[in-house]
């Protein structure tokens, strides 16, 4: 399973209350439980910044992902971004793969 992280936006005047957003939370939470059965859902936060949450997920594909992503858009309260992320210890194994190529042909050169 790949990991995603996905950004929201909620759009301006999109909640009445503190109580619809909790509506809205629950209504979308269930809507991805049953159409995206294949997603694990890791965490969500709410942050400080450009972005009201973040939400890490995993999923089998990219399609998957973007299946979340409609999802969360399809309310028509947000906007999403989905970016695709690699477990450090993943991601330090693909660079050192990259270095040994590296050091081959600088070798040859």
């Amino acid at each position: 399973m790949q990991t995603f992280i996905m950004l929201t936006r909620l759009t301006p005047g999109s909640l009445q209350s503190p109580r619809s957003l909790e509506e809205l939370e629950r209504q979308v939470a269930d809507h991805i439980r049953s159409d995206c059965q294949d997603v694990e859902w890791i965490g969500s936060y709410a942050v400080l910044g450009p972005y009201d949450y973040v939400d890490i997920f995993r999923a089998p594909d990219c399609d998957a992902a973007a299946k979340v992503s409609a999802t969360v858009r399809s309310y028509g309260h947000a906007q999403t971004e989905i970016w695709a992320a690699a477990e450090w210890e993943h991601f330090k194994h693909v660079i050192r793969d990259l270095s040994m190529a590296e050091a081959g042909s600088a070798s040859r050169a």
